[in-house]
Formats: structure tokens, C-alpha cells, sequence
């Protein structure tokens, strides 16, 4: 029944849809066009059209990983719809907002199981978008209530992954590169939100904590949780995950979105998104990848989920006048015909790597969700700009 009602509410979102929204009836949609801007809200129309088309609750086409897919509340599908609140926030396209708030009312607003898992706070990023187009209480009232939980009793987990055991008591607390894009943005969002400062106040600390203890500073990147620390790869280099720095480097974009200009730690944020940028741009593969593992280029197959977290920063920062040279610009140019590319004639797109948390081997048509939430980030930004 559940899935039948979603099914059928995404029909009537979809209809909604402009022409424009619909798939390319070219079999591969230009890319190397005079205004990219215009392109990019094709292509991100496409997908976001292909997309909405397969959450029947089947996810027959995603390789692993099915229980997670199909959580309505977990950080798969709140990964998607937050790329697709960024789109639809970019376009204004009704169809979408109608797609985000039949996604909120069918799930009461409601966060994941897990009280103080980052996995499960990441789908509240988009119901408080929703909030904020057409304010209604009910639509953040069950997040204020998980986070006002937590600010009554906070945790106090050390930061240490248990190599080998199922369950990590440090998830009580953001101990993986991945939670920095999960939970930190939605707490300072709903600060922004509410006009409470104590959320935001709360994801700060907690996003430095996490900081402090997964950034390499010589590198600038993100070991996805501390097992990383010592391991290498076959040739004795350190492992960072591209989709791992993925997660950090968009999270870092979305709080900057949400933070007051004026709040104390907002220049900390920014000279650590120049030096992620920096140290990212240098890493670029010539196909406008990056390399799944990030400092072995070598052999490395395309890989569009952490491409589009990259290409979506990169393209923010120039943007917004943060990234002022013009390698970030080509940077970003590259980045986004790349992740063209990766896209099918119909919408879907392919070399997502699967669920993990480590590079791993990735498959043409491969894809995921997120894969299609970070190519919607990547969008809603390359869109703004003439790259």
C-alpha cells in the first residue's frame, strides 16, 4: 500500500513537471555548448526525471545495498532529496517542491530510527527546506524534537572506529567523513530555520571535533574514520576515499549556505574549503574524474558521486566569489562534462560506486541515489555560472 501510494504521488508530482523536465530525445545531450548554464538544467532535469520515475520502492537497478535504498527516511534517499531541494530550489520547478512535500507528509516528517545516528538526521535537511517555502510547524517539529533530545543529553562517545565490529558506539557522534555531509548542515539549517541558535551552536562543535580528528593537515583531505589512519595502498600511499571527501567537502558548502555571515567560526570554515579546493583541484584526473581513491590516479575508473560533490563546491565557490583563479573555474568545467558523460541518454546515471565506505571497483552502470543527489548539487550550481 505504502508503495503504491508513493508510486502513484509521484505520477502526479512528475506531471507537474515543465516540458523541459522531461528526458533529452537526443541520444547523448550536448554538453559543449556557448552557455553551459542552459545544459546543465537540462541534463539536471533528466535525471532528476529519471530518477523520481524509479522510486517505486523496487530499486531493482541498484546492485547492493537494497534494505538501505529503500529506508524512506535514510541517508540514500536523504542524500537524493537533498540534491533535488538544491534543484528544485535553482529551477523553481513546482513539480519537485510537490515531490518533496509528498515525500515529507507520507513519512510525518520523521528522522530514521537511530536517535543519534548522522545517517538518519540527513533527511531532515529537505523537510526543513520545505519549511521554509511554506512554513508549517508539523514539518520540523519531529527534528526539533530528536535535537532537542540530544542538547538535553549529549553524547560523549570517543572517536575511535572498532576495527571489526558491526555495531561503532562513536556513531553516537559524528566519527566518519560521511556524517559531515549527514547531520552538521541540518543542524545549522535548523538554526537558520527556527531562529534558535542552540543547533547550530551544536553542529559546530561537533563538526570540529570531527575535524580535528579526521583531517590530515599535510593533505588536506579526509580519512573516512580513523581504521584509515595507518592503512596504505599497495604502493605505501595514504587512503582517502573520494566519496568519503566527497560527503565532507558539499557539507562544508551547505553550512556555509546556512551560517550567519557574521558567526564566529565562518572564516574557519571558509579557509578550510580553500584548502580543500586547492588541494582537490590538484587531484583531478584529465577525463575530469576524480580517482576513487584519491592519490592513485592510476587505473582509477570514472566515478561520478564523489565527481559531483566535487564539481558542485568547486562550482559554488567560484560562484560566490571564494574561488577567484581560473583553474577552479576549468576545474569545474571539466568536472561537469565529465559527470555528462556518466549520464545515459535517458536520465539515469551510471559509474556511481556502491554503498561503503572505501574505494572500490565501479561499473559503468552502476548507480545510486546519492549518485544522483550530488549530480543535482552539481547542477543547481554549474547552472548559475558560465563555465
Amino acid at each position: 500500500m505504502r508503495v503504491r501510494f508513493a508510486t502513484a504521488v509521484i505520477c502526479l508530482t512528475l506531471s507537474a513537471l515543465p516540458a523541459a523536465a522531461q528526458p533529452p530525445k537526443s541520444s547523448r545531450p550536448a554538453t559543449a555548448t556557448a552557455d553551459l548554464s542552459a545544459a546543465a538544467l537540462t541534463l539536471g532535469r533528466a535525471v532528476a526525471y529519471w530518477q523520481l520515475r524509479h522510486m517505486d520502492g523496487q530499486f531493482d537497478y541498484v546492485k547492493t545495498q537494497h534494505a538501505k535504498t529503500q529506508n524512506p527516511r535514510g541517508w540514500i534517499q536523504g542524500a537524493f532529496y537533498a540534491g533535488l531541494a538544491a534543484f528544485a530550489e535553482r529551477t523553481g520547478d513546482r513539480g519537485y517542491a510537490l515531490a518533496l512535500r509528498a515525500h515529507g507528509t507520507q513519512e510525518g516528517w520523521g528522522l530514521g530510527s537511530r536517535p543519534l545516528h548522522a545517517d538518519d538526521h540527513v533527511i531532515a535537511q529537505s523537510w526543513i527546506w520545505t519549511y521554509g517555502r511554506d512554513p508549517d510547524p508539523a514539518q520540523i517539529a519531529p527534528v526539533k524534537a530528536r535535537f532537542d533530545a540530544i542538547l538535553a543529553d549529549p553524547p560523549k562517545a570517543d572517536l575511535t572506529f572498532i576495527d571489526g565490529a558491526e555495531d561503532q558506539p562513536c556513531q553516537a557522534r559524528w566519527c566518519w567523513s560521511d556524517a559531515l555531509f549527514m547531520a552538521p548542515p541540518t543542524w545549522i539549517a535548523l538554526s537558520a530555520a527556527t531562529g534558535d541558535p542552540r543547533y547550530a551552536a551544536y553542529g559546530d562543535r561537533e563538526f570540529w571535533a570531527a575535524t580535528d580528528w579526521l583531517l590530515d593537515k599535510r593533505e588536506g583531505l579526509y580519512f573516512r574514520d580513523s581504521r584509515y589512519f595507518d592503512r596504505k595502498d599497495d604502493q605505501g600511499r595514504k587512503i582517502f576515499w573520494s566519496r568519503g571527501n566527497g560527503w565532507a567537502y558539499a557539507g562544508v558548502v551547505n553550512i556555509l549556505k546556512a551560517l550567519p555571515a557574521n558567526h564566529p567560526s565562518r572564516p574557519r570554515y571558509v579557509a578550510l574549503f580553500k584548502q580543500m579546493s586547492a588541494r582537490l583541484t590538484a587531484l583531478q584526473k584529465p577525463d575530469g574524474y576524480w580517482p576513487v581513491s584519491l592519490l592513485a590516479p592510476e587505473h582509477s575508473p570514472p566515478e561520478s558521486s564523489g565527481t559531483g560533490f566535487f564539481v558542485y563546491g568547486l562550482a559554488w565557490g567560484v560562484n560566490n566569489g571564494l574561488l577567484k583563479a581560473p583553474k577552479y573555474k576549468a576545474a569545474a568545467r571539466r568536472g561537469w562534462n565529465a559527470l555528462a558523460q556518466a549520464m545515459r541518454p535517458d536520465g539515469k546515471l551510471g559509474w556511481v560506486q556502491q554503498v561503503g565506505y572505501a574505494p572500490e571497483h565501479v561499473e559503468a552502470d552502476d548507480t545510486q541515489l546519492y549518485g544522483a543527489g550530488a549530480f543535482l548539487l552539481a547542477a543547481s550550481e554549474v547552472s548559475r555560472g558560465r563555465f
